[in-house]
């Protein structure tokens, strides 16, 4: 199991991997990258069991003081640095990581251990004061916002003595200059974002439940914003808006992956890497193809490159489109990697429904000029109102309208907003940002990048979002619903799904009788409860609710007739511990 460091912490020293569901997904990864040799600075985590503790007790397990600092000494015996100290400082990151990944939704902390006095201790080692200013503000940028819930820019033009007193000013505290403080306030911050409101819409969203708790990884920091050759980047081990089996991802140079995930910076292409670092690209596609290969399904990796070396961060199972998703899983068995059942458990009904919803008809934006271009990050189209606001977005959903959300950038806060509305638009980030992913995660059209300041002259307006495209079009476009029989992929889950089906499930229902779901709808619940057996049931429900499907195999029902096919059938073929 690691290396025990008492009843809390373990070391991710590769020896093991720990089960996800003690240690989180983020250390997993750390633990399953360490064991095949990938390069990956080093690591140790707090478990899930201490946050359970926490969330019950209101605070930490008694000895877990004394453990994590057995984890500190490990690291800094690991990287031959001394935590809040010269002459080699050893600056950490604190990231959330529960069982099932939640991108986005829970707090990380970045550079911590940095003071006034081992900022000048990090400009000695490194020869780059600029840097070491850099990284300070870094840190106290993030413990703010993180830790003391303030909401304060940093002047980048500042000094440290002067960020501290603004941000005492804002929060009524001060930031530790004693490391081991910054540390234990920073673990418990990380502990009380599991039940924080975004976390917990999401988990609902999902279907998570809310007492798995999350995982703390803290990890000695590498930096991506340390010269010329350093930076950082997202890779997808293949395409996950299209699903085209080729590497996807971005690249920011002197960069941490705060700057990328939060949509603040918009990275370039992963080929700027390759054109600076071609040995580093090369090493970093080569991990990404062994990652997919060891863990059979496409990865999502962060990493950051510091003076021209790669470093592996994280890598997950990737967030994809619903077209993506449906391509990956019947490449996959072609290419002997999973079997038919395995690539139908990884594409749902609700991603076949979204796949089958309207597009843009062919030829209706031949000759209109889109009002408004960006990077497209999450396939389909919206058509509904703009709106500024999350919480709008949200109430006016609710009273039954269709809304796009607009925004600056999104966070996690705005999670609710991206729910409520049918379409996504950013002004800043690119496709790997926190709209792109949970865009793609939630099958919402999504597009970013759309440039600063130009989306609040379309507030109040009803536009037409293309995410294929990356497109905006004044007014509402004509729109076309694909048909599932006219795409070899969808018919190839089909037949997959028709051979493992509990139950028939078609769209006509050959002229016999069937008893008529849509026209009872509100009744559907009795309907259930007196169906004989070896009945035919019909309606559209069936193709839009996946517990109607469940149902009507449990009341023993022999045929369903709706409408598209392939949602119900899926279900059908889902395996009791699918369920």
């Amino acid at each position: 199991m690691a290396l025990p460091l008492g009843e809390w912490v373990l070391a991710l020293d590769g020896s093991s991997l720990p089960d996800k569901a003690l240690i989180g997904g983020k250390a997993w990864s750390v633990a399953r990258m360490s064991a095949l040799g990938l390069s990956v600075p080093p690591a140790f985590v707090i478990t899930t069991r201490a946050c359970a503790h926490f969330l019950a007790e209101g605070m930490e397990p008694d000895s877990l003081a004394d453990e994590i600092d057995a984890g500190i000494a490990w690291l800094e015996s690991r990287t031959g640095r001394t935590f809040g100290k010269g002459p080699r400082p050893l600056l950490v990151s604190v990231r959330s990581g529960a069982a099932i990944s939640m991108p986005g939704m829970m707090d990380t902390v970045l550079n911590l251990g940095i003071t006034d006095a081992t900022e000048a201790e990090l400009a000695t080692d490194f020869g780059d004061a600029g840097f070491a200013r850099d990284t300070h503000r870094r840190f106290l940028d993030l413990y703010t916002h993180i830790v003391l819930k303030g909401d304060l820019e940093i002047d980048p033009a500042g000094d440290p003595s002067g960020w501290r007193a603004a941000i005492e000013r804002e929060t009524g505290q001060g930031v530790p200059t004693d490391v081991r403080a910054q540390l234990k306030s920073a673990i418990r911050a990380v502990f009380e974002s599991w039940n924080s409101r975004r976390a917990r819409r999401y988990r609902e969203h999902h279907g998570i439940p809310h007492d798995l708790g999350t995982a703390v990884a803290v990890q000695a920091m590498v930096f991506g914003n340390e010269g010329d050759r350093s930076g950082t980047g997202v890779l997808f081990s293949r395409n996950p808006l299209s699903g085209a089996p080729e590497a996807y991802g971005e690249y920011l140079g002197g960069a941490q992956g705060e700057d990328i995930v939060s949509g603040k910076h918009t990275p370039k292409p992963l080929v700027a890497m390759r054109e600076t670092m071609p040995e580093v690209h090369d090493e970093l596609l080569a991990a990404a193809r062994k990652l997919e290969q060891e863990n059979r399904d496409v990865q999502d990796i962060e990493f950051t490159v510091q003076g021209g070396k790669l470093y592996l961060l994280q890598t997950r199972a990737a967030k994809r489109s619903p077209r993506a998703a449906a391509r990956i899983a019947v490449d996959m068995v072609a290419e002997g990697m999973i079997d038919a059942g395995e690539a139908l458990s990884r594409v749902s009904s609700e991603q076949v429904r979204i796949l089958l919803s309207p597009q843009l008809a062919e030829g209706s934006a031949d000759r209109i000029s889109p009002a408004l271009t960006g990077e497209a990050a999450s396939p389909g189209v919206g058509v509904g109102v703009v709106v500024m606001d999350s919480d709008e977005a949200e109430r006016r959903a609710g009273l039954g309208e269709t809304v796009v959300l607009a925004r600056a950038t999104t966070s996690p806060n705005d999670l609710h907003g991206m729910i409520a509305a049918c379409a996504i638009l950013t002004e800043h980030g690119g496709s790997t940002s926190h709209a792109a992913v949970v865009g793609r995660a939630l099958g919402r059209p999504c597009v970013v990048g759309c440039g600063e300041g130009t989306l609040a002259a379309f507030e109040g307006q009803t536009v037409t979002v293309d995410g294929q495209a990356g497109k905006i079009y004044s007014g509402a476009l004509p729109v076309v619903t694909p048909r599932e029989e006219d795409d070899a992929v969808l018919r190839q889950l089909s037949a997959w799904a028709s051979e493992r089906a509990s139950i028939v499930v078609t769209s006509s229902s050959g002229g016999g009788d069937a008893i008529d779901f849509d026209e009872n709808v509100e009744e559907a619940s009795a309907l259930f409860a007196s169906l004989p057996r070896g009945a035919t049931v019909s309606g559209a429900l069936f193709a839009n609710d996946a517990s109607a499907v469940r149902s009507a195999i449990a009341a023993g029902a022999a045929t369903i007739v709706t409408k598209p096919v392939l949602p119900a059938l899926l279900v059908a073929a889902e395996r009791p511990n699918e369920i």
